[in-house]
């Protein structure tokens, strides 16, 4: 049989042999958008229409694709973002990617309403665990949130802010994707013409949110699906995000930002790092590509936090675009699914390989020998190897090899 790499050379590859896989539902909740999905279409188009002029007659060169983020040097300049309901995307789907950032040196950041806990997956990780939080009105939930995360390894809290409510996501509703899930004949039907989903789902057991099973007297799937409302349902503002900075004793995040004042209001709130995105399409449906609104606000913080970028990446070239307006990292959440869905257990590591060769083949077509030779002008590494190479140290330049 062929390789793998040769069957599913792309994330799209991955995605369509996912499509096959998945019961029609579990598709719908991962692939869609909200509205009429304009976003969606719109964060691929934008980021296609970055173009990137190469430099040639760099000779004969490896990219150096790691990456210092958080106190941590990872293989790559991207990982796994976090993903609501995983499991119900490809059962055990949390606990492959885990494995995956262990054995890679990749981030992965696991949802407050992913179905494992932070206890069962933060082991996982090898360290590179991250830990995405909705933020509770109940403010003893919310401490305990905190407290079960660091103390299960999870050493970056990713602060979620663009969801104050959740968003229509029609195809989902006209799917019959519902929590708790209705299980109508329909529904039966098309688990029942997806096999190996539903083998793997009676393996693993039925998806449930395990994080917040403790919260609810019943401890069942439906009695936590129905408590979701109260987790997502925080509004966070900012005296609320400045009181868990102050809790929390590792790097914070901030996920969902777009316009530049909040950019700013961060880097005065001290955290460590900010998330553009626009949720991948699926909160608000006339929000801008998070490509386009990406200069902006990494200009406006100009160095003093880390500027990290989602919504939309489909491959190497995606990351090397984003490196080039100005984020310093990138993550994923569709592509580690649909590779788990594709493929199972071998999934992850297989969207990291396709990812880092994609990326380093498109480096080499560029010119660039590292990550920091990608940011634009204006962006604090790229000032720091300019002034590098006027005191002659080759640092951050494309150096031939053999």
């Amino acid at each position: 049989m062929r390789p793998l790499g040769e069957r599913y050379p792309s994330i799209p590859y991955l995605a369509e042999r996912a499509r096959r896989r998945m019961p029609f539902f579990a598709w719908e909740y991962l692939a869609s958008g909200t509205g009429s999905e304009r976003l969606v279409a719109r964060n691929r188009a934008a980021l296609d229409a970055v173009e990137l002029v190469p430099r040639v007659l760099k000779g004969r060169f490896t990219p150096d694709l790691s990456t210092e983020l958080f106190g941590r040097r990872y293989s790559v300049p991207f990982g796994a973002a976090p993903v609501g309901l995983s499991g119900l995307m490809w059962p055990g789907s949390e606990r492959m990617i885990a494995r995956t950032a262990a054995k890679r040196a990749m981030p992965y950041c696991l949802s407050t309403v992913a179905n494992e806990s932070p206890e069962a997956i933060g082991p996982l990780c090898g360290g590179n665990g991250w830990f995405q939080l909705y933020t509770p009105i109940d403010p003893d939930i919310r401490a305990d949130l905190l407290k079960r995360a660091h103390d299960s390894g999870f050493g970056t809290l990713v602060v979620t802010v663009d969801v104050p409510v959740g968003s229509r996501r029609e195809r989902q509703l006209v799917a019959g994707v519902s929590v708790p899930p209705r299980f109508g004949p329909l529904t039966l039907y098309r688990a029942a013409i997806r096999p190996r989903w539903s083998f793997e789902t009676l393996v693993h057991g039925l998806p449930q949110f395990r994080t917040l099973a403790k919260y609810v007297e019943s401890g069942t799937f439906a009695g936590a699906a129905r408590h979701v409302g109260k987790v997502i349902d925080g509004r966070p503002d900012w005296d609320m995000l400045d009181a868990m900075r102050n809790a929390w004793p590792g790097h914070f995040v901030i996920k969902g930002i777009l316009a530049p004042e909040d950019a700013r209001r961060a880097v005065r709130m001290g955290a460590d790092g900010i998330v553009v995105s626009n949720h991948g399409g699926r909160q608000f449906d006339a929000a801008p590509a998070a490509i386009d609104a990406l200069p902006q606000v990494a200009r406006e913080v100009g160095g003093r936090l880390r500027v990290l970028f989602d919504s939309g990446i489909e491959g190497g070239l995606d990351i090397l675009r984003a490196l080039s307006r100005g984020a310093d990292f990138c993550l994923l959440g569709r592509a580690f699914l649909y590779a788990t869905a594709a493929v199972g257990k071998r999934g992850p590591d297989l969207a990291y390989d396709i990812l880092r060769t994609d990326l380093e083949t498109n480096m080499i077509q560029f010119g660039a020998g590292n990550c920091d030779a990608m940011r634009p002008p204006w962006h604090p590494a790229a000032t720091a190897r300019a002034a590098a190479s006027q005191r002659g140290d080759a640092a951050g330049q494309v150096s031939p090899k053999g």
